[in-house]
């Protein structure tokens, strides 16, 4: 879940883009990393996922002036396969590895109908979602996931003691008209919302979260206070073995492919990424995929909606329809991203953005 901005100021994607690559370049990271992880993180504001946006700008930047994040360098190519690679991503700007791993794998899946890029090491690499419509814009299907060795917030279920970050699953695919875009977490929310619903004084709608005595809370400050709460996995008090087998999955597809993971030491905020692209035309072909695909998403539409109001739409849909509205009227942020972002500004004589 997402919260979003109560401020209707609206501020040009371009501007918002060409900002964020300022701040960027003057910490020091080169024009072309800068230009991934800015266009990735407007990205995420453009569709709506605002925890995951620009909101990450000022930590990005933190990182990069204490040294977490690497700027210079490629990543090292540890394992080759026809299909298959395992890269190391030095800790290299997570949106610039996720879209060179993207680009590497589309390229193979042409030519071996599969092909999928883990990465170890990588830093962080925002919203999943940004990635999903580079992928289906060339008609090919997107598997991303990712998990965060260095932290734990989410106990498995029965327990109070947390293994697992949020672990999202997620994957992109055409249709003869929008594409889907699913990015599930494996947990009941997030860290970026929790933590800043906990800075807020906000609470969550629903009991998400198991306190440090193992009562359910909407509260997020049990996640800062001791003795600490956890994260409830995905299907809550209820079904959470459902999210609990979802997240071991999550890191047996990263941490257990790349060999590096939670059984070595930590090394600061960063990702351990599966990427896999798919080429429908090595299968039953693009024509016969997108036919199936289509009349999936009819029937979706044409089921009975429970809320007159609220017709059934496919994942991905409002956040596209969102995203060309923001491009056409402009993006409304969160009232809680420029405010973070002006000492940067200052600091690196990048002017803000204007409405």
């Amino acid at each position: 879940m997402e919260t979003t901005t109560s401020s209707r100021q609206r501020l040009d994607a371009r501007q918002l883009t060409t900002f964020a690559h300022g701040l960027l370049v003057r910490a020091g990271m080169p024009h072309d990393k800068a230009d991934a992880v800015a266009a990735v993180l407007v990205d995420g504001d453009l569709m709506g996922h605002t925890t995951h946006g620009l909101q990450l700008l000022a930590p990005y930047l933190a990182e990069i002036e204490k040294g977490s994040m690497r700027l210079e360098g490629e990543p090292e190519v540890l394992s080759s396969h026809p299909a298959a690679q395992l890269w190391d991503g030095l800790r290299l700007p997570g949106p610039w590895l996720v879209l060179q791993a993207l680009e590497h794998a589309a390229r193979t899946a042409r030519v071996q109908g599969t092909g999928t890029v883990v990465i170890r090491r990588s830093h962080h690499i925002a919203s999943l979602a940004s990635y999903h419509r580079r992928a289906a814009e060339q008609g090919l299907v997107l598997v991303l996931t990712c998990s965060d060795p260095n932290s734990a917030s989410v106990a498995p279920f029965g327990g109070l003691d947390p293994v697992f970050t949020p672990n999202p699953i997620s994957a992109g695919f055409p249709t003869g008209g929008t594409p889907v875009s699913v990015d599930i977490s494996t947990s009941t929310t997030t860290n970026g919302l929790t933590n800043r619903l906990h800075q807020e004084g906000g609470k969550l709608p629903a009991p998400w979260l198991l306190d440090g005595h193992g009562q359910a809370s909407d509260d997020p400050g049990v996640l800062f206070t001791e003795p600490k709460g956890t994260i409830l996995p995905l299907g809550g008090l209820d079904s959470g073995h459902k999210g609990y087998g979802l997240s071991l999955l999550v890191e047996a597809l990263t941490g257990g492919l790349a060999g590096h993971g939670r059984a070595d030491p930590r090394e600061g905020w960063g990702a351990t990424v599966f990427l896999q692209v798919i080429d429908p035309a090595a299968f039953a072909g693009q024509a016969a995929f997108t036919q199936q695909m289509d009349e999936v998403a009819r029937q979706c539409r044409a089921s009975r909606p429970a809320d007159a109001q609220r017709p059934v739409r496919l994942p991905g849909e409002r956040a596209y329809r969102l995203a060309q509205s923001q491009v056409e009227q402009g993006v409304v942020l969160h009232e809680s991203i420029l405010p973070a972002l002006v000492p940067w500004a200052a600091k690196y004589g990048v002017a803000l953005p204007n409405g």
